[in-house]
């Protein structure tokens, strides 16, 4: 158990992959450093203070400032304890069929033209940091003009400190950034972005979350979406959407998903990036899935081998047991009833804290609109707080935030709201 007011969990931020080396700004290459997440942690461990708060973790938080794993998870990993029929055994490379079966159809839904004609294919993989990398790979084999694809890559600004690294692993080292979040209008500036897309070379590669953006909280819309497969249509662009906590943005699996499924509808070819441990609760099972949509069922096939091979030389074969738990949950009725109440419960109190927070710094005066906590969802809030409002909150307050003005909006209960309020109160009114 880990607890944001006080002790978070020792092996670090990130349960699904340690975080990779920091971005460069110019793009073709950067140098590996320590990031961001690492240093606050490290420094909130050596703070002393008595009323320090992390706001920066990763995880699901709950109202008491632990990780907890939902109680329909802890009773189907007793029944499969127990189950005479599961022998421990290595799953196939690929991963458990139904497992694949049915993050497919989170993603994608259960009347996809993409599936009925035999274009798509999944792979089950030891958490999400692990699907984009092997997605990385694909990549070199994703486009049939035969010469060797090394990039470019665009990722959003900002974004997660470790997808830059995960491409140059894979040996994609040229990597740069498209326009995402705007501080002056606290949420995404669809105008440069489109501006920064236009520019960029054909078969670039753009990743693009797709629910639940990290590390802001802020998602496109539905007409966004829109606009920008358009353009990724006619500029010969490949998407690569992420959704590392699928149904915590709406509490809706199909609703988080739709724009995997509205790509998929407007007959584009892309790779999707997906993670169940926020969802279910499952942190330490590393359960992570890469959905691939070819254009052609040839391409599928050939794409399929490639994975297959790929798989072996990175981690041969993947865990059983949370995708087990994850299987039986989403193929059986009632347990599916059951997590989506779970599910619903963490986004409407993720809500409630963000409505909250917002009324308690208007009551303040607090300088500025805050009503941008609203329009965002899920896990993650970008507060738009600069960087010396940041590093007061830190140095004076004991509260860590990402660099970004970022934070992990779970981690605020009714313990330290108050506290926090109060704080990012003082960071906008005192003179630094």
């Amino acid at each position: 158990m880990s607890e944001p007011g006080s002790s978070p969990d020792e092996r670090g931020v990130n349960q699904n992959g340690d975080p990779g080396g920091k971005l460069s700004v110019s793009g073709s290459t950067h140098t590996p450093a320590e990031s961001p997440e690492t240093r606050l942690l490290s420094a909130f461990k050596t703070d002393g203070h008595a009323r320090k708060v992390y706001l920066a973790g990763r995880e699901y938080y709950s109202e008491d400032g632990k990780t907890f794993e939902l109680r329909l998870v802890g009773k189907i990993k007793q029944q499969l304890s127990s189950d005479p029929t599961l022998r421990p055994e290595y799953p196939p490379s690929l991963g458990l069929t139904e497992f694949t079966r049915r993050a497919t159809e989170a993603a994608l839904g259960r009347s996809s033209h993409a599936v009925m004609e035999n274009r798509v294919f999944g792979v089950q993989t030891p958490g999400f940091t692990a699907a984009v990398r092997l997605g990385a790979e694909l990549l070199k084999h994703c486009f049939d003009d035969g010469a060797t694809w090394c990039g470019p890559v665009y990722l959003s600004s900002p974004c997660d400190d470790s997808l830059a690294g995960i491409f140059q692993a894979a040996g994609i080292q040229d990597i740069r950034k498209y326009y995402y979040w705007d501080d002056r209008r606290r949420g995404v500036c669809l105008e440069k972005l489109l501006q920064d897309l236009e520019r960029a070379p054909e078969q670039s590669v753009v990743v693009l979350s797709a629910s639940g953006h990290y590390p802001t909280g802020a998602d496109l819309s539905q007409h966004q979406w829109s606009v920008i497969t358009q353009l990724i249509t006619r500029r010969r662009l490949f998407p690569f959407l992420l959704l590392p906590a699928q149904a915590l943005c709406y509490g809706d699996l199909e609703r988080d998903g739709w724009p995997v499924q509205y790509c998929a509808s407007q007959g584009m070819e892309l790779l999707c990036a997906q993670a169940f441990s926020h969802c279910f609760g499952l942190y330490g099972e590393a359960v992570g899935h890469l959905l691939c949509v070819s254009k052609q069922s040839s391409l599928r096939l050939s794409l399929q081998a490639q994975a297959d091979k790929t798989v072996g030389s990175l981690w041969a074969q993947p865990s059983a047991q949370g995708a087990h738990v994850v299987a039986t949950v989403l193929c059986n009725p009632a347990h599916l009833v059951e997590w989506e109440g779970d599910v619903k419960h963490i986004v409407e109190r993720c809500m409630l804290i963000r409505i909250i927070l917002k009324e308690r710094l208007r009551l303040l005066g607090t300088p500025g609109c805050w009503d941008h906590l609203t329009q965002q969802r899920g896990l993650y809030c970008c507060t738009g707080l600069n960087g010396q409002q940041v590093e007061f909150l830190s140095t004076w307050r004991h509260i860590y935030l990402l660099p970004g003005g970022c934070l992990n909006i779970s981690a605020i209960n009714g313990r330290n709201l108050d506290y926090i309020t109060e704080s990012i109160h003082l960071a906008l009114t005192t003179s630094l």
